[in-house]
């Protein structure tokens, strides 16, 4: 069944926040087809170990930001993120993306307690024998399956190469196209809880903003802007680019647990080139907000899976990832409000050991 198709007998509607079940193996490969897969979505084995616990909705999947052809916005059905549940890479090859998991709601149940959860395991015992395959899967997915099912066939040209397929790689054709001006989009965000009526009308506000610096008197806008932003605690405005040919780079050797402050936007500025990067690496507009904060190191990340070769690449230079610093999609341009929480990079040169 294509990918812009919603499966009906499995839609649960869940909202954020609401308590879930992740179902057993059985359960959950009797939903996949020959390859792994529901709706093209591949469930990995990382997955696994999250079998019958419960979890809160963290946020619908209805949309995801296109990472490969880097296009806008992609549509995706009947499928949630769960707190925090991301992907550790053991059968990737230790990728160390920290992806936040899709969820297909088939693989999911609405978490029951007490009397409530054991009538229901006994009527489900009663109506479907546990033996029978369901529908879209014919029975014959097994763990071997989706182990297999994490590496893609390498190039011709390199057949040596090691080519690995995930959820990441495989999200375009898990989703169907979405202009970034389709409103129903936003209606969805809001009624099912991803975001807010106020945070949709401050985005709003925002655009209106970036429309009035080009009538003129930019600095001052700028300026008046930022005054403000400062006063109430929000973020500075986040379209400004660096101006060296060539950036530095310092090395702090930071570990996992360690206590950083990163650094005002403008301090950062002077480290970027004129596209934003340093040594490589961009500094993202959604990774303003986090200027001046302090935060904990959970990784120095050096191996990520490339979403549109499925190669493992190092990252160029020393970079480290810090805890609950994720894109929020609140500015980047025709991707609002990707619920998918990328993990954003820093190299050491953008930070300071916190006291």
């Amino acid at each position: 069944m294509p990918a812009s198709e919603s499966r009906h007998e499995y839609e649960l509607n869940l909202r954020v926040g609401e308590l879930v079940e992740v179902l057993s193996e059985e359960e959950i490969l009797r939903t996949l087809d020959a390859k792994g897969r529901l709706d093209a979505l591949p469930f990995m084995p990382e997955m696994l170990q999250y079998c019958g616990k419960r979890f809160r909705v963290y946020k619908r999947a209805d949309k995801t930001c296109d990472t490969i052809d880097n296009a806008g916005s992609r549509r995706m059905r009947d499928a949630v993120h769960l707190e925090d549940l991301r992907c550790d890479g053991a059968a990737h090859g230790g990728c160390q993306a920290r992806c936040l998991i899709f969820w297909k709601e088939a693989w999911l149940r609405r978490a029951q307690t007490g009397f409530l959860r054991e009538l229901a395991r006994k009527t489900r015992k009663l109506s479907r024998p546990v033996s029978l395959p369901t529908s879209p899967g014919d029975g014959s997915t097994t763990i071997d399956t989706l182990i297999q099912a994490t590496r893609a066939a390498s190039p011709i040209s390199h057949p040596e190469e090691e080519v690995y397929s995930c959820q990441a790689t495989e999200h375009l054709k898990a989703t169907s196209p979405m202009a970034w001006w389709d409103v129903r989009q936003y209606a969805r965000d809001i009624r099912k809880g991803n975001v807010s009526l106020s945070e949709v009308l401050r985005a709003i506000s925002f655009w209106v903003f970036t429309k009035m610096l080009k009538v003129g008197g930019y600095r001052a806008l700028i300026g008046t802007y930022n005054r403000m932003q400062k006063v109430r605690g929000g973020c500075p405005y986040p379209f400004r680019a660096g101006k060296l040919s060539k950036t530095p780079s310092v090395e702090l050797n930071l570990q996992p647990g360690e206590l950083v402050q990163v650094k005002s936007h403008d301090e950062v500025l002077e480290t970027l080139d004129q596209r934003n990067r340093n040594r490589g690496l961009s500094f993202d507009v959604e990774m303003v907000r986090y200027c001046g904060g302090k935060y904990r190191v959970i990784q120095r990340v050096e191996r990520i899976i490339h979403e549109k070769t499925g190669k493992m690449i190092r990252l160029p230079g020393v970079c480290v990832m810090l805890e609950g610093v994720t894109c929020r999609a609140e500015y980047s341009r025709h991707r609002l409000f990707c619920p998918r929480g990328i993990h954003s990079f820093w190299r050491e040169i953008w930070l300071r050991r916190a006291e």
